[in-house]
This record gives C-alpha cells, structure tokens and sequence, in this order.
C-alpha cells in the first residue's frame, strides 16, 4: 500500500471478494537532495496508508528497502546515464524491488500472493500441458500500465495479483469515494518510482560532476538517410536493418556551435528545456549526445529529421521474454505492436531477430526514440516481451 487511491482500492476489492488481506507500506529513498519540495513526503504517504488500513480493519507493516533500491535501481540510473542513456527507472522498480524484494518482504508475513494497484491484468494459458501467464494490458486506455511491467517473468507474475486492472480510473474513485477512503481524491504520485519529482540535474550531481562543452545546432541534414514509410520485407538484409536501426549520426550532419552547456549525461533524445539558447524561430530539440567528447547535438523544431528514427536496435543480453513460448529464435520474424515510452500510441512493427540482437522496424518513422529506455511488443493486448534500446 503506497498512500495512494490505486492500492487502497486494490485492498478493498480484494477484502470484498473474501481475501485475508494485509497492507504492506515500503519505504525505498532518504536522501532528499534534488528534490523539488512540492512533492509529498514519504510520512504523507505513510499516514494515508495507515487511514485506509484502519478504514478496511487490516494491518499493515512497514518495510524499508532502501539499500536494495540504492543498489538495484538508483546506482544503475547513474551508471546509464554516465554512458549517455537515458534509463526508465519504473520499470527497474518493478522488477528489482516491488516483484522481487518487496515479494520477499510480504512472504515472511505469510502471504500468498502480491496485489498492487497497476492498471493491467493478468491471465492463464496452456500450452503443451504447461502453464503461462498472460500480462495484458488494462481496460482504461487512458491508465493502462502494462508496460511498467514489461520486465517481469512469469515466475514474478505468477504471485500477481491486479485487483484493479479491469476497472476505469473513474470506477476507483467512485469505489474509494463510497467505501469512505481518505485516498479517494487524493492526486496521483508523479516523478522517479518512490524518490519523487526532482530536479534531474541536481539528483545526477550527485554521482555525475558537470562538465562544460558545445551544444552543437545541426542545419544541414543532406547527409542523413531517409526511409519510405512501410515494413521492410521478412528477408529483410541485415545491413539495411542496421541502417534503418542506426540513432542520428553526428558524422553525417554538419553543424555550428549554438552555446555550452554544463554535462552531455544530463541531456536526453527529445529534450528542449535547460539549454537556454535564444535566437531561434521554433524550439531547440536534443537528437543526440555524445559522451566521450562531451558535446550536446540539436535541431530548430518538431520536424528536425534527426529526431526520427526507422527502427531502433536491442542486444540479444538485453532481450526479455515475458512469454518464453513466443520467443523469437535467430532467423525469425514477427509483427507486433510496439511502445517506446509511455503513454505513446502503440506502434506497428516487424521484429527480426539476429544472433546479433533484436531489430524493430517500424511501419512509420518513431520520434525521440531514446538509448537506455524500453521498447515493448504487444500482440492482442498482451505484452510479449521487451528489451533496452541500444544506441
């Protein structure tokens, strides 16, 4: 139970069909360095927790799994963003903390299962006298989480419970509303999973130091490539899918020093605040970063060709299959749909699987499509698998 509406509900539903439920609050971060003060703070939280808790008549625990969360997703939000990828640490909460070591933490209580308030939900299939589960993607398309989840394994997902996946956002409050929950009007968290809103910069200072150089602004695209919207063909070669795969390359753009900036880690594909560089007609868009020379690359508005991408490249280390039945093996092909981010309409998509890694090559050209994130692949509301974006 975080504090907020989605888990107090997810409590009460389960109550309600006849669970022996138990609340389990976690706290996973002390430092306040970086943050933006707005934010709620963990007490907040806490006593939200404790008011539903005393509300539905179960206990509820504390556990704090701060070290495990420094360790598993923090320190390899740094590492990423060292190497000039941008991580999604949600997504590394889910696996590494709330389905792994938050697990642990509610078995030594005696539980059964997990139940947490994602807007997904979960199924059974046989295949083969062998049993799967499905993740499915939530009924309100507006809340809809799955792909927060799209790291977890079936061993994960078989002690998953999502009470409140097959309801609307509309539904969960109403439900809190009249059950009486102090949570019922109470806005969403926002920010890093259990850190809260900060300011990006301040936080990645203190492992990364600044470092000055260029923002370089690209003006003369002629020497990008260009692709036709479209699938390419199952027998696609393998070096026009590297081509269609490859992120903006500086090497074949010229440019001109545009101003400085204070550290290439701290930019993303896509960015257009905290450059502060005037003088121009529509927005200045990060499209590329460069870490080892330390320069930031850009482009003056929404349709700068190096924000687009065709495909984009996955290692064969960095694959993961939800369900391992469905699993591409070398010299394989399948259509799926696609998300890169988060709230991003799903995206058609033909995956070509290589001893090498995975390409996804997409029917039309993707915006921002950002290294260190999660491509995820869906196939009839289900997620499939998904990978980190190389590049």
């Amino acid at each position: 139970m975080s504090g907020g509406v989605d888990s107090s509900v997810a409590a009460l539903v389960l109550k309600d069909r006849g669970y022996e439920v138990t609340g389990l609050f976690m706290r996973n971060w002390h430092d306040t360095t970086g943050l933006l003060q707005s934010n709620c703070h963990w007490e907040d939280d806490l006593m939200f927790a404790e008011m539903v808790a005393r509300k539905l008549s179960i206990p509820i625990h504390v556990t704090d799994l701060s070290e495990q969360y420094r360790k598993r997703v923090v320190d390899y939000m740094f590492a990423e963003y060292e190497r000039g990828r941008t991580p999604n640490p949600d997504i590394l909460c889910n696996r590494e903390i709330k389905f792994d070591s938050f697990v642990e933490e509610a078995r030594k209580l005696g539980a059964d299962f997990v139940a947490t308030g994602h807007y997904c939900r979960k199924e059974e299939v046989t295949r083969d006298g062998k049993v799967f589960y499905r993740l499915l993607q939530g009924i309100d398309p507006g809340k809809d989480q799955s792909y927060f989840l799209c790291q977890l394994s079936q061993e994960q997902l078989s002690g998953a419970l999502f009470p409140v996946g097959g309801l609307m956002k509309q539904e969960v409050r109403k439900l809190a509303e009249d059950a009486g929950l102090a949570t019922a009007s109470r806005k969403d968290s926002q920010g890093i999973c259990f850190v809260g809103k900060v300011d990006l910069p301040s936080f990645l200072q203190q492992k990364l130091a600044p470092r000055d150089g260029n923002v370089v602004e690209i003006t003369d695209t002629s020497g990008l490539p260009s692709f036709a919207p479209g699938l390419p063909p199952p027998d696609c070669d393998e070096n026009i899918l590297h081509e269609m795969a490859e992120p903006f390359s500086f090497f074949a753009a010229h440019g001109t020093i545009a101003g400085r900036h204070r550290g290439a880690h701290f930019f993303t594909v896509g960015q257009r605040k905290g450059m502060n560089i005037g003088g121009h007609k529509e927005p200045l868009f990060v499209i590329a970063t460069d870490v080892r020379e330390n320069i930031v690359f850009t482009g003056e508005g929404h349709a700068h060709p190096g924000l687009n991408r065709k495909g984009l490249f996955i290692r064969t280390d960095e694959i993961h299959w939800i369900r391992p039945d469905l699993a591409l093996n070398p010299g394989e092909t399948g259509d799926f749909i696609v998300r890169i981010r988060y709230r991003q309409p799903l995206q058609e998509a033909r995956l070509f699987m290589k001893k090498s890694g995975l390409f996804i090559i997409f029917d039309k050209l993707q915006r921002g499509i950002t290294p260190g994130q999660f491509a995820a692949w869906y196939s009839e509301g289900e997620v499939i698998g998904s990978g980190v974006i190389n590049g």
